[in-house]
């Protein structure tokens, strides 16, 4: 890789430079999330819920506190902040982990870090109004993604000549001006956006082909956990794809993420751990 991002794991050894997958546990602390939306509204139920993916093995928190699942419904500045601030205060009070803040908004970004994370994850790449300048200012990994349209419409007709020549085009456009802007190279995270304006077969040939989206060597994260797709493949309601989400981190971390995002973080760790053991043996057996 071109870089490896400023987060550390829990022995303060660099977070991608340790030979194995890192696990993101997601914490979104918004009412209408598509699978845990409601559950984690109150601070201390939230900091309560970090605290047991911290202990099942994720090295990275990742709070969001606004939806971005297809349909969902735009949230001004100050309610998203009034959802996510006392939450990083409250994990930098009891936990030395990586906090990673899930927005696109600038004055959300610049709150969060000076509260506390160490991680900007934007589903808009920077591309909202002061976002670029202000991760710049930051000084902070920024993972980028890849979304074709708007939430509220991504999903209604999803069109690429090639998915994956196109999503790595994208990205490669939005490191390209993420380094104009000042960024830090090494700062830079892709992330292909999996069910952000991609249908079912666009999603599964863009998990095929996950390692052609890398540009500039930067590390990749993929977030399939619990998605749409699942259940149009298999046809299984958001609780019930547990199994087959551990299936696509392993099959995502095989082909070249560097980090998941996840919900299930004790089962998917294991998993992962269980392959990079395998895969490690099988290296010093060659």
């Amino acid at each position: 890789m071109t870089g490896s991002p400023n987060l550390k794991t829990k022995d303060r050894s660099p977070l991608l430079q340790t030979g194995r997958a890192a696990i993101m546990g997601i914490l979104n602390v918004t009412p209408d999330s598509f699978s845990d939306g409601g559950l984690f509204l109150g601070v201390d139920e939230a900091v309560d819920h970090a605290a047991r993916m911290i202990d099942e093995g994720a090295d990275i928190i990742d709070i969001g506190g606004e939806s971005t699942r297809p349909g969902a419904t735009p949230v001004n500045v100050d309610e998203e902040m009034r959802r996510v601030i006392p939450i990083i205060e409250g994990l930098v009070r009891r936990f030395d982990v990586a906090i990673s803040i899930d927005t696109s908004k600038a004055m959300v970004m610049d709150a969060a870090v000076n509260a506390g994370a160490t991680m900007i994850n934007d589903v808009h790449a920077l591309t909202e109004k002061d976002a670029l300048s202000i991760a710049a200012e930051l000084n902070v990994p920024v993972c980028l993604m890849h979304m074709q349209g708007q939430p509220g419409t991504m999903q209604l007709n999803p069109v690429y000549e090639d998915v994956t020549a196109s999503i790595r085009e994208y990205l490669s456009q939005r490191v390209t001006a993420c380094i104009e802007a000042g960024l830090d190279i090494k700062n830079l995270i892709l992330d292909p956006g999996f069910g952000f304006g991609k249908s079912q077969k666009q999603n599964f040939t863009l998990l095929n082909e996950l390692q052609s989206v890398r540009s500039h060597g930067l590390p990749i994260l993929a977030g399939l956990s619990r998605k749409s797709v699942i259940g149009q493949a298999l046809g299984l309601a958001v609780d019930d794809r547990v199994s087959a989400s551990i299936a696509l981190a392993l099959l995502a971390v095989r082909n070249g993420a560097n980090i998941v995002r996840v919900h299930d973080v004790k089962a998917t760790t294991e998993a992962i751990r269980i392959m990079e053991v395998v895969e490690k043996v099988g290296k010093e057996s060659s």
